[in-house]
């Protein structure tokens, strides 16, 4: 996710920022707005896009006959397919905030201490982490301003450039992934599982095809 547009109720596309995420999330539940957008801008994401794939009833056939009764383009099979794997796709990365949460941790905070543990001097630029994380500059500042304060990383400053600086992680959060990776790795171990690995390699040639086709969207 990046910082993409959403669209209200008969309104016209509006930015992604935090008066924006405050009416959207006013909407949902007022009594808990102020405590959502205390969290960093990546988490504010994540959770708008949950609440937009959270419809539990995906419409069968007969349902879409009434949509292909007007549209002709209508092919139910497609549609409901491509739905289904929309809402798996939400309720596992659902299912992973939840099990991060369980640690004091956001999805978009611990892919930074992972990409900062893949280094092999615990190091890296903002710049380049935002890259890797596929989020912008401003919400990569964001997420290593949240590290900053709870100890997982720090800011080292370039000497030569003031302006210029690196973030480390540090024995902190070196401790918090110590803690987390070995039970994430052991539930994915057991998600996976459900699958036999043939079929799962199968299956991620044909999720790759459907990434490929992707562009059909823009």
């Amino acid at each position: 996710m990046t910082g993409v547009a959403q669209i209200a109720d008969n309104e016209a596309v509006q930015p992604v920022n935090g008066r924006f995420i405050k009416l959207r999330m006013g909407l949902i539940d007022p009594e808990r707005t102020n405590c959502i957008l205390r969290i960093d801008i990546i988490s504010q994401l994540t959770i708008m896009w949950h609440t937009m794939l959270q419809i539990k009833d995906i419409p069968n056939a007969k349902v879409l006959s009434k949509f292909a009764e007007r549209y002709d383009e209508v092919d139910s099979d497609a549609v409901i397919h491509f739905l289904n794997i929309l809402r798996i796709g939400a309720d596992l990365s659902e299912a992973l905030d939840s099990f991060l949460a369980t640690y004091g941790l956001l999805q978009g905070r611990w892919w930074v201490l992972i990409l900062l543990m893949r280094e092999a001097d615990l190091t890296s630029t903002p710049s380049s982490l935002a890259e890797k994380a596929g989020v912008s500059r401003a919400t990569m500042t964001g997420l290593i301003n949240g590290l900053l304060r709870d100890g997982f990383v720090s800011r080292q400053e370039d000497n030569n450039d003031r302006r210029s600086y690196t973030i480390k992680l540090t024995a902190v959060g070196q401790a918090k992934l110590d803690e987390v990776m070995p039970d994430y790795y052991s539930r994915v171990s057991k998600l996976m599982g459900a699958i036999p690995l043939r079929q799962r390699e199968v299956l991620q040639e044909q999720l790759l095809l459907l990434k490929e086709q992707s562009k059909v969207f823009d």
